[in-house]
């Protein structure tokens, strides 16, 4: 008899963070996630976790919550080793609700793991690699950002993601603030998170040829994605899609524009490991270069997304410094971080990693 799936509980937290994350879609205190837990009847435990961002996904961990109960209805009694055909149910049960759909995912992907005996990235087709993450220097004043910036690269980190998206001539001052202090191999990454106009966004750009800046995340709008290309004909560094590019379909759509040079996949986008599979596979047909990242996820979260980045060479970087950012650490196992960013992927079946259910 195949497995089913028995039980599924949803557990909303809040954890603060050491300091308040800024970027230009606002300010961020605390981490409001929803883990979930599957049993299947033989037993077997899958982990999820999400990130609901109001702001980017239109979901908050209530909203994830309520909508958790359609899923669950939904998924109940179903073998959870069929993963397409419980991300359909769940698709039927309700459009979009990416973000807390992704933890029933990567639970399911977990359990999937564990039944077959192997690691996560083993069961998506990866091996083991190096992974090493960035970190980033949160909004503020140019002179706050710069001391940001050499406490990162203090601490070995090899690459700064910027946080910027606020008035171009602002913006300026603080890029090339942080890039003469800091030494000029160490590249810079930048996250504009929608926050310029077109006209600023190509005012920005184009001043920024010959400064070690790898590209620049969705410089504008989501929905102004018709514009993305003429920005990046014009930007000196590479423009990666990121809010503008949440699934497969819109993978599809921007690479058919020409509109971006990378992309940045997270699961709370895509709906989960799924759909995440599906672009990197569009990603490796064009040989577009990946970010795979995410939101305030704690190492629950980044750990079934470093699995993710382990199933293709075609990853090329590692956004995964938010659980650092956390006050509280609710997991045992999973990844673990060493110096200047490196990032350790378990070993053991599944994501090898569990929610700790005591955190406060």
């Amino acid at each position: 008899m195949s497995e089913r799936i028995e039980r599924i509980e949803v557990f909303p937290v809040r954890i603060k963070l050491i300091k308040p994350f800024i970027i230009s879609l606002g300010r961020v205190d605390y981490a409001e996630n929803v883990f979930v837990k599957i049993t299947s009847s033989s037993g077997v435990t899958g982990f999820g976790e999400c990130c609901p961002f109001r702001t980017i996904n239109g979901e908050s961990s209530e909203t994830a919550v309520i909508v958790a109960g359609y899923l669950i209805e939904a998924l109940t009694g179903f073998d959870p080793t069929d993963i397409s055909l419980c991300i359909m149910r769940m698709d039927e049960a309700i459009y979009g609700n990416s973000s807390i759909k992704s933890a029933f995912d990567m639970a399911l992907y977990d359990i999937a793991a564990k039944l077959a005996g192997i690691p996560l990235y083993e069961f998506l087709g990866g091996r083991q690699r190096a992974l090493v993450t960035d970190f980033t220097v949160s909004l503020d004043t140019p002179e706050a950002m710069v001391r940001q910036a050499l406490d990162i690269v203090g601490q070995g980190f090899g690459a700064v993601k910027v946080k910027v998206g606020r008035r171009k001539d602002e913006d300026l001052e603080r890029i090339r603030a942080i890039r003469q202090a800091i030494n000029p191999v160490i590249p810079m990454r930048l996250d504009a998170n929608q926050g310029w106009s077109v006209e600023d966004a190509i005012g920005v750009l184009s001043e920024l040829g010959g400064m070690n800046i790898e590209f620049c995340e969705e410089p504008i709008k989501r929905w102004d994605f018709m514009n993305l290309a003429k920005v990046r004909s014009k930007s000196a560094v590479p423009v990666m899609a990121d809010e503008s590019c949440s699934d497969q379909h819109d993978l599809e759509r921007l690479i058919g524009l020409e509109a971006c040079d990378y992309v940045n996949i997270k699961l709370g986008k895509s709906g989960g490991i799924h759909n995440a599979l599906q672009m990197i596979r569009i990603a490796e047909k064009h040989q577009m270069p990946v970010q795979v990242g995410g939101f305030v996820e704690s190492r629950m979260g980044f750990t079934a997304s470093a699995h993710l980045a382990l199933a293709s060479e075609m990853v090329r970087w590692c956004d995964f410094d938010t659980p650092m950012m956390l006050s509280e650490d609710p997991v045992s196992g999973g990844i673990m971080y060493g110096h200047g960013g490196e990032v350790r992927v378990p070993d053991g079946p599944g994501l090898a990693a569990e929610i700790n259910l005591q955190i406060s």
